[in-house]
Order: structure tokens, then C-alpha cells, then sequence
């Protein structure tokens, strides 16, 4: 429930921001217009956010027979979490990394890179997928998606800025123009971050309790930040709205892309991890 209402504020908080935008570029003709975009853009994320991120990472669906042990773990993973069984997708990076994403259990899909597969041990991959799925069980996979899928158009809406406006006493002033463009993809940032620490403690402790080993997933988070750290991955770069949904932070960058570096501590999720493992 309370994901719901985190969902569903975040939805009011989308149109109220196209609505604020609008206003500022076009007066009161530019805010009814900005709202209509707004309101069209949440359904089409809800219905849609999961298949534009899948594609975006050009993420290649697996069955049984392609997807080898890697598959059958995630069957294994879910039945173990009473789950139905997600679409599983393979993303061919070397970057170790994972996500869920979907807009409810029953509509999920899990993905994992190429490079997470051939780092991994079997025992820490299952921590990893196990991680995955808890995201799916908690019901964080629609808020996720949802807000990368957003705070993508809204930087995109901002960076248009220029180029909207009215006419005559309607036309933005340069400065709040200027504002809009700045203001805009912070609010995205702040509101990703707002959903972002929290649940990936409660994932991770999801995950120990669906694998049953709380230490492998501690192993594979060292494992995966110390290989990250060296291996770009593009697409994340290029779409850092997209770096809150990794298990791990993909972003290469520092300036304005650290805003999105939305992940705990890897020490201290591994503190609690062990912490669980000693039953503390």
C-alpha cells in the first residue's frame, strides 16, 4: 500500500512539475498544455516505462534452453518467493550489473548483463537474482521504472526549454527559461533519490531471506563495485535516469550525473548483510 501512495505521489508530482514548467514558458495556455503531456505520459509509463527501458539497454529475452542455469535460477528464485516467473533478459555489457523492472509481480521482468554472468560465482549470481526478485515482491519495480522513464522526459522537456513559449506577453522571460532548465532535471533527480536508499536495503534483505544466503549476495556486492568501477557502461551514461535501477551504481561520470548515484553505501549494505548472516 505504501508504494502505492509513493507511486501515485509520484505521478501527482510529474504533472505538477509539466504544469510549473508550462506555466513558466507559456502562461496559462502553456500550463493546461503541459498538464495534458504530463497526464499522457504517466499512462503511457505505467503501461509502457518497462519495454522502453528493456530497449533502451537492448536487453535480448531468454527461455530455458537459451538462457542455460542462469534462467532456471530465476524459476528456482521465484517459486522460492511465491512469485510468478518474471521475463528474463540477458544485456550484452561487460559491466556486472542487474535489474528488475515492470509495473507488478505479474507483469515483471529480470535482467542481467553478460558481464555480471561471467564474473559471478553460481552462489553469488543466485544472491544477486534473489536481490532482483525482492524488488519484484516489494512491489518497488513500478516506482522504479516509472521515475526513470519520467525524469528522462523531463530533461528532455528542459533541454527543449528554448524552443517552447508563447507569444506576445505569454513568451517566457530568457531567465526563467534559464530557471526551468536547471530546475527541472533536479526535481527529476531529487525525486528518484527520495525512492531510491530505503529500498535497496529492504531488497537486499529480501534477498537474503528468498536465497537463504545473505553472505553471497555481500560477496557478489564487493565483487561487482570493485569490476564496475573500471567498465563503462554507455547506455547508462547516456541515460543516467536510468542508474537508480541497477543493483549496483553503473554511472562512470562525476559532475552532474553523481546527482544520480542514488545507491547506499556498498559497505554498509554489506554490514547489514552480514549482520543477518550472524542472525544480529
Amino acid at each position: 500500500m505504501f508504494n502505492w501512495i509513493k507511486t501515485t505521489l509520484l505521478m501527482a508530482g510529474i504533472v505538477a512539475l509539466f504544469g510549473a514548467v508550462g506555466m513558466a514558458l507559456g502562461g496559462a495556455q502553456g500550463m493546461l498544455i503541459a498538464l495534458l503531456i504530463g497526464a499522457g505520459m504517466n499512462v503511457f509509463a505505467y503501461w509502457n516505462s518497462d519495454k522502453v527501458v528493456l530497449r533502451m539497454y537492448r536487453a535480448q529475452e531468454v527461455d530455458a534452453q537459451s538462457g542455460g542455469r542462469y534462467y532456471a535460477m530465476v524459476k528456482e528464485l521465484a517459486a522460492n518467493a511465491r512469485l510468478p516467473m518474471p521475463r528474463v533478459y540477458i544485456i550484452d555489457e561487460a559491466q556486472p550489473n542487474a535489474f528488475a523492472t515492470g509495473r507488478n509481480p505479474e507483469h515483471a521482468a529480470v535482467a542481467a548483463t553478460r558481464g555480471i554472468l561471467q564474473l559471478l560465482s553460481e552462489r553469488e549470481l543466485r544472491g544477486v537474482m534473489a536481490h532482483e526478485l525482492a524488488h519484484v515482491k516489494n512491489r518497488d519495480i513500478l516506482i522504479s521504472t516509472l521515475s526513470a522513464t519520467v525524469a528522462g522526459a523531463i530533461s528532455m522537456l528542459a533541454n527543449f526549454a528554448m524552443f517552447f513559449g508563447g507569444r506576445g506577453d505569454n513568451r517566457a522571460h530568457p531567465f526563467v527559461a534559464l530557471a526551468v532548465m536547471i530546475i527541472a532535471p533536479i526535481a527529476a533527480m531529487l525525486i528518484q533519490m527520495a525512492i531510491s536508499r530505503s529500498r535497496e536495503f529492504g531488497a537486499d534483505a529480501g534477498g537474503a531471506e528468498i536465497s537463504g544466503d545473505p553472505e553471497a549476495l555481500a560477496a557478489a556486492l564487493r565483487k561487482i563495485e570493485a569490476y564496475a568501477r573500471g567498465l563503462p557502461m554507455p547506455v547508462a551514461d547516456a541515460h543516467p535516469e536510468t542508474a537508480q535501477m541497477m543493483i549496483i551504481n553503473p554511472l562512470s561520470g562525476n559532475g552532474i550525473k553523481s546527482l544520480f548515484s542514488t545507491h547506499p553505501s556498498t559497505d554498509v549494505r554489506v554490514a547489514k548483510l552480514l549482520a543477518i548472516a550472524r542472525g544480529a
